[in-house]
């Protein structure tokens, strides 16, 4: 059963101006207005595209690997506690990330010095070369995937992603 149901100019997601959000000939009904879905939303298409980008690196497909690779490349000696702050997951799921890294030959593992019983964690050779790859595919995908935000609204626009993004972490401490 199929209704076509168009809003009523009184729905308070859309402006008189403004044409309800369609996608495949459906209205996406409160979520045209809300955040959280255009922020999942790009999150699914930029992750797409840049797994397609970093295809044939090791930190292509799955999310955390290439800010943990770029952490521990920029903080040598970085504990992997920090990087679970940081990418905001539990110890486990750092554990894994992590793993993968060493397992590629990306990262390793060496006993912290004020503390035989902590991890602390270094770039290799071969991670160090992968991060520089990776800085370099982040940059040109920033300048190809958003070519249609004028530089002045990208700046307007990453202080505000930046002010969400500070604020949602306060939410969840």
């Amino acid at each position: 059963m199929t209704t076509d149901r168009t809003p009523p100019m009184t729905d308070p997601d859309r402006t008189h101006d403004e044409e309800p959000l369609e996608l495949a000939g459906l209205h996406i009904d409160v979520l045209a207005g809300t955040f959280s879905w255009y922020i999942r939303s790009l999150d699914s298409v930029v992750s797409r595209d840049l797994d397609h980008r970093m295809g044939h690196l090791d930190v292509a497909k799955g999310k955390g690997k290439i800010t943990a690779l770029l952490i521990v490349d920029r903080y040598p000696g970085v504990r992997p506690s920090q990087i679970a702050e940081v990418l905001m997951r539990d110890r486990p799921s750092t554990g894994r990330i992590i793993d993968t890294l060493v397992k590629a030959g990306d990262i390793r593992r060496e006993a912290a010095e004020d503390d035989q019983r902590a991890q602390a964690l270094f770039i290799t050779e071969k991670g160090h070369e992968l991060a520089e790859q990776v800085r370099g595919i982040i940059r040109e995908q920033e300048d190809e995937f958003f070519d249609f935000i004028e530089p002045e609204d990208r700046e307007a626009f990453m202080r505000m992603l930046k002010r969400a993004y500070l604020n949602m972490r306060k939410k969840l401490e």
